[in-house]
């Protein structure tokens, strides 16, 4: 399993936005095959800053997902609400206290 993180850095005045789209299309990114989880996080000390944090089975399951057209929509969406460029990370857990 993979996890991806991506770093969101809106405009202020966007958040709203941002937490209605998302709120609109979580149910819709874990539908997708290979997606098991997608968590929201917002930084304590930057409101404006949030990290998404999606948990798939393979990177072919994440490439699907950032290829296809459900993806490309809700990042048009997005992408419109950034004060500064977004990051991401595809990562493998290597140790953890979590006995799951």
């Amino acid at each position: 399993m993979l996890t991806r993180i991506v770093k969101l850095t809106f405009k202020p005045e966007n958040i709203p936005s941002f937490e209605q789209i998302f709120a609109e299309t979580k149910n819709g990114i874990l539908a997708f095959e290979g997606c098991n989880m997608v968590e929201l996080y917002q930084d304590i000390n930057h409101p404006n800053i949030f990290f998404t944090y999606s948990f798939w089975d393979t990177p072919a399951d994440l490439e699907k997902y950032r290829n296809s057209e459900f993806f490309k929509t809700v990042w048009a969406r997005t992408k419109q609400l950034f004060s500064d460029r977004p990051e991401a990370w595809s990562v493998n857990k290597v140790q953890s206290t979590n006995p799951f």
